[in-house]
């Protein structure tokens, strides 16, 4: 049973998260300091330079020697359904789109470990529970951040590739502008647009923050290293605003929106069974998969069905892509 002390470590975890919302929404919706475009350059600052460093500070302290490798492939098993499954849904549904099975993938695949998941965990299955939802994190950061940006990439180059705005510009010169720039609406090759992502993420400091952190969290356990103050420092003084800030630009596009649920009630309904039923489900199944057992089974399922992760909100609204769903789930 939990304790009152465990449920007070929670909600001390939680609710300042939900007071840098509500500043985000004061600002905008009663005191007018903010604008759109200055909600959009603080979602910016956040994705490129906050997060990356936020995942590094993190990922760089654990000791990636002493991970549950059944939890791990029982992870792996669980997303390849999600992903099989919104694949089939897009390629053989009348209603399945590119668009939503990203945001289905986002729902259904990414959940808030670290600021909700550590303290809930720890107040139920002690340090067991906490060491494997910071392996969840671990996993989400370099896997399933990964694949969700790439999605993310495809569809926002796809949509620049199909822009008419300079019918004179072929296919290959958008590829050697690097920059997916704009083009006709035309036939285009998939190498031709894979290059152009590789080439965007390539660019992208969050596909190097997660993978440094782990080198360094592998060199320094191997042979007891220590960082120098300096560069820890230099980090933390970026990477502590990152969950703040999340919530602060999460407050902002909400106080943008006509309604608090600007999403409409079925895609929120959508959402809903996608974090909370979708993903445990999927987990369970891995874990059995795998042999997972007992308290670690439970430990498992309850890690996939906390509330959605922050960065799918600040990665969903860089890229445009249903960012008020995201906002309510």
């Amino acid at each position: 049973m939990i304790g009152w002390e465990a449920i007070y470590n929670v909600l001390s975890s939680m609710l300042p998260l939900y007071v840098a919302l509500i500043l985000g929404y004061g600002s905008v919706k009663w005191w007018h300091m903010f604008n759109p475009d200055h909600c959009d350059a603080i979602n910016r600052l956040n994705c490129y330079f906050i997060m990356p460093l936020f995942s590094f500070d993190f990922t760089s302290r654990i000791n990636p020697y002493e991970m549950n490798h059944l939890f791990i492939a029982a992870d792996i098993i669980s997303k390849t359904i999600i992903l099989f499954t919104i694949t089939l849904w897009a390629n053989c549904s009348i209603k399945g789109n590119y668009p939503w099975s990203v945001t289905s993938f986002s729902l259904s695949s990414l959940n808030n470990s670290l600021i909700v998941g550590v303290p809930l965990m720890r107040a139920m299955y002690g340090s067991s529970g906490e060491n494997l939802v910071i392996l969840s994190s671990i996993l989400q950061s370099l896997l399933w951040n990964m694949c969700l940006l790439f999605m993310l990439e495809c569809h926002r180059v796809k949509k620049e590739l199909d822009l008419v705005i300079e019918p004179s510009k072929s296919a290959i010169d958008v590829e050697n502008d690097g920059d997916g720039g704009t083009s006709t609406r035309r036939t285009y090759s998939v190498l031709i647009l894979l290059k152009i992502v590789g080439i965007k993420l390539a660019k992208n400091p969050n596909s190097y923050g997660c993978m440094l952190g782990l080198s360094w969290a592998l060199v320094s356990n191997r042979w007891n290293l220590k960082m120098p103050s300096i560069i820890e420092g230099s980090i933390l003084i970026m990477s502590k605003a990152g969950s703040g800030v999340a919530m602060f630009c999460m407050g902002l596009f909400m106080a943008l929106q006509e309604k608090i649920f600007g999403c409409g009630v079925m895609p929120a309904v959508l959402g809903i069974v996608l974090r909370f039923v979708v993903a445990p489900a999927t987990m369970a199944i891995g874990s059995f998969a795998v042999g997972l057992r007992g308290d670690v089974l439970h430990m498992v399922i309850i890690q996939a069905a906390l509330p959605q992760a922050v960065s799918s909100f600040v990665f969903a609204k860089e890229y445009g892509l249903h960012a008020n769903v995201l906002s309510t789930a």
